[in-house]
């Protein structure tokens, strides 16, 4: 199928900041300035106005900066001047007194406006129901900005601290929506664009251990050889026992050319080995394939990330080729597949189907889109199985769900994870990004994926021992997750725990996939392979 006839993305729309009026990154006209502004700028002057050295005595209590009578203003910020309101040397009150005015005239005036000394109030001024307005909150946020920045034991960043109540806000909202700094931006869309600078090697972090499941080909991890199985026990000297993913991956990748020294441990070998490699562009391919016994096609598509369509096209193409003729069947492995960007996802599922819908969204209970197929799929007939497990994610779950819905095919594996919500990429100033959840996905039948998942037509078991040291959380088992409908919080508390699953023999399985596929993957160590393949195959059927 041409790649011009795909559906363009719905999961990062471009929305303007402009419509919206809560998004914009607009400096207040001109000759205005908004409270804010006025509260960061007595911050700093109040800061710079203390005495060396404070005491007991002359200590700032909340009860003396709580204002009686603040209420919003109707008065235009521009009033409100930090020029205006700083008191002269001549009249400057002195000692404890004057430091309590100081900060109270700064919270009065940059939150009241209108508001004097004394409660009165002016004429102009007019309190406003806080449902009403965001200034209230912004005014509070304000005021502990400032309280904390002159009574806080150790200077701090102010930077640091902004970002942290934006984050804050954002991520009271689910599991899945997320404020991005600029470097956590640019990781981000390195991981959906499928090139990043690093050492190119696949790790699982378990245990508190970050174990090698393969380097990537022709890397700077495979050609100092790095193998499987290895763990690395420091990056550049510094632990890295129970450091989180997010900063490992942070530490691992850098700008292209720069060195990096991974410590290794590694099975039989009784010292640390360090590695001292040079970071370079690796390009992760999201689709590896093969050709089973009796044409049977087997694709496995990773993550969905910017070229995989393509990627799957050209897989297909090399697999007819080693064919010699048309391909009797298809085995799509979506297992471990995290999900990604949903135009990609679509442009795949299309391939599969000749017409019906893939998917829609809906935005608080309304309709917003519906994705349907068109003629012409690369492997529109022919049996089909599609392998998904506890870690079929998102946009894995919709292809899945489309051809299940569709009865393109048949679903092998466990229950996915549940992820059904549509994330927006918004770009902000200064590099950084925002992750919001927008929409929920709905297969064609007009199932509800969030929380809820893709329940496979066989259900098989994973095929390695059960362990109680590593645990399975789905969507459903996320705190403050989103229902399949209705806000955050509203779904029913689940008193079961997760159930557990297990380490596995790292030669031949990772999470229950075969490293290495099988030309006849009948009774090999990846059951669920080999269950989807007999079906395909016609040997067993449901």
């Amino acid at each position: 199928m041409p790649q011009d006839q795909r559906v363009p993305t719905v999961d990062a729309p471009s929305l303007d900041p402009a419509s919206t009026g809560s998004l914009t990154d607009r400096s207040p006209s001109e000759g205005t300035s908004s409270p804010l502004s006025v509260e960061l700028a007595w911050a700093e002057h109040t800061g710079s106005a203390r005495a060396s050295a404070n005491t007991d005595a002359d200590a700032v209590t909340p009860s003396a900066l709580a204002p009686s009578a603040l209420a919003p203003s109707t008065l235009a910020p521009s009033t409100l001047a930090p020029s205006a309101l700083a008191p002269s040397a001549a009249c400057a009150p002195r000692g404890r007194f004057g430091r309590w005015l100081r900060i109270s005239a700064l919270v009065a005036f940059a939150f009241a406006g209108g508001a004097v000394t004394g409660g009165a109030q002016s004429a102009l001024a007019k309190p406003v129901a806080a449902q009403e307005s965001p200034y209230a909150f912004l005014g509070q946020l304000a005021r502990v900005l400032v309280l904390v920045e002159n009574e806080y034991v150790e200077p701090v960043d102010r930077t640091r601290l902004l970002e942290g109540s934006i984050k804050g806000m954002v991520a009271e909202l689910d599991p899945h929506s997320s404020y991005l700094p600029a470097q956590d931006y640019s990781l981000f869309q390195s991981d959906t664009e499928g090139r990043f600078g690093g050492v190119g090697v696949e790790v699982d972090l378990r245990d508190e251990q970050v174990t090698v499941i393969a380097p990537i080909e022709g890397s700077p991890a495979e050609r100092a050889g790095i193998r499987p199985g290895d763990k690395i026990v420091a990056i550049d000297g510094e632990n890295v026992r129970g450091k989180p993913t997010d900063d490992l991956v942070k530490h691992m990748r850098g700008k292209p050319g720069t060195k990096i020294i991974l410590t290794i441990r590694r099975s039989g070998v009784s010292k640390l080995l360090n590695f001292t490699l040079v970071r370079e562009v690796i390009q992760v391919t999201s689709v590896a394939s093969e050709l089973l016994d009796g044409n049977v096609a087997y694709l496995r598509i990773k993550a969905f990330q910017s070229g995989t369509h393509a990627e799957l096209l050209k897989a297909i193409g090399a697999l007819r080729k080693q064919a010699s003729g048309p391909l009797k069947g298809t085995i799509l492995d979506l297992r471990n597949n995290p999900g990604g960007l949903v135009d990609e996802c679509s442009a795949v599922a299309d391939e599969f189907l000749t017409s019906g819908v893939i998917y829609s969204t809906r935005h608080r209970g309304k309709i917003v889109d519906e994705v349907s197929a068109k003629p012409g799929g690369a492997l529109k007939s022919g049996p089909m199985v599609v392998l998904v497990n506890e870690y079929s994610a998102s946009a894995a779950e919709l292809v899945a769900g489309a051809l299940k819905d569709q009865q393109r095919a048949k679903i092998v594996g466990a229950p996915t994870f549940g992820k059904g919500s549509v994330q927006s990429i918004l770009d902000l100033p200064g590099g950084a990004g925002l992750r919001l959840t927008t929409m929920r996905y709905y297969t064609p039948s007009g199932f509800a994926i969030q929380a809820k998942g893709i329940k496979p037509d066989v259900l098989v078991e994973a095929a390695y021992a059960r362990d109680t040291s590593f645990g399975v959380i789905r969507e459903r088992d996320l705190e403050n997750h989103l229902p399949a409908e209705g806000p955050p919080g509203s779904a029913p508390k689940k008193s079961s725990k997760p159930k557990s699953e297990a380490e596995e023999d790292l030669s031949e399985t990772h999470l229950g996939v075969a490293r290495k596929i099988p030309k006849n993957p009948t009774g090999g160590s990846d059951f669920a392979l080999s269950i989807g393949y007999q079906i395909v195959r016609g040997v067993m059927k449901k």
